[in-house]
């Protein structure tokens, strides 16, 4: 496999919608200010941009809350791209409406046919393979499907467990080159990431491991110092976006955009 952070040249985003304060969450820690959220959401596509990729700003959907965590709906390689299925039944209709725009870039586009679920969420794909955590959102059924899917491809699929209490996997992690892991120590205890180099969210700063390497930028939710210290001693050149909002919302920088 090759490294996949080496160069994306385009990102598909979704705009906010105003019905995002109906968006799911885990836990209710106050209502997402809309102004705010697109504040943010502006601020995350400027970054991207200034890498010289080509962004696609999709339109809002009202009909889908949480239609701006785009991730979820599609998993994007150099072979084409499939089309997920959503854990969350509120969730399912975003991946037709996503499809046109999929197709827009990709002239193999396939589509998980179930009965199981996978969300985007829950994939992290590394110059070795592509890891796939189980969770409340992904399950073994989906899991198998998509190991058949990348398969024909020619990409080994593994899977691996998302902490309890952890929406998505890669709410734990993130890739920061072909070979290098930003993750919690929790996510890491569990031994799913030998082989790799792993670089740890200060403790109390486990929020951080929800970030994107884009080109020659690793983009950061704002607010934990300590990791972003770590990172930029590391050789990383980080910028850090205001998350409050979508953290909210149990989202985060990858959240945000399909890459490829």
């Amino acid at each position: 496999m090759t490294d996949p952070t080496i160069e994306f040249t385009r990102a598909i985003t979704r705009r906010p919608s105003a019905s995002i304060t109906s968006g799911l969450r885990a836990m209710d820690i106050g209502a997402p200010d809309l102004e705010q959220m697109q504040r943010d959401h502006g601020a995350y596509v400027a970054t991207l941009r200034e890498t010289g990729a080509k962004i696609v700003e999709l339109p809002a959907l009202d009909a889908y809350p949480d239609s701006v965590f785009v991730e979820d709906t599609a998993l994007c390689l150099p072979q084409g791209a499939i089309m997920m299925r959503p854990g969350a039944a509120s969730r399912a209709g975003e991946v037709a409406e996503m499809r046109p725009a999929i197709e827009d870039h990709f002239d193999n586009v396939l589509e998980m046919q179930g009965p199981g679920f996978v969300e985007g969420g829950d994939i992290l794909v590394t110059s070795q393979e592509i890891l796939v955590g189980r969770s409340e959102r992904t399950d073994a059924q989906g899991v198998a499907e998509l190991k058949d899917l990348v398969g024909t491809w020619g990409y080994t699929l593994r899977e691996v467990h998302t902490p309890k209490g952890v929406l998505h996997f890669k709410t734990d992690c993130s890739l920061l080159d072909g070979n290098t892991i930003l993750s919690t120590q929790r996510l890491d205890a569990s031994g799913c990431f030998e082989g790799y180099r792993v670089l740890h969210t200060a403790l109390g700063e486990e929020a951080a491991a929800n970030s994107i390497r884009f080109n020659q930028f690793v983009l950061m939710p704002a607010g934990f110092p300590k990791t972003a210290a770590t990172l930029r001693g590391h050789g990383f050149e980080v910028r850090e976006i205001n998350n409050s909002e979508c953290a909210k919302l149990d989202g985060g920088m990858s959240c945000l955009s399909l890459r490829f």
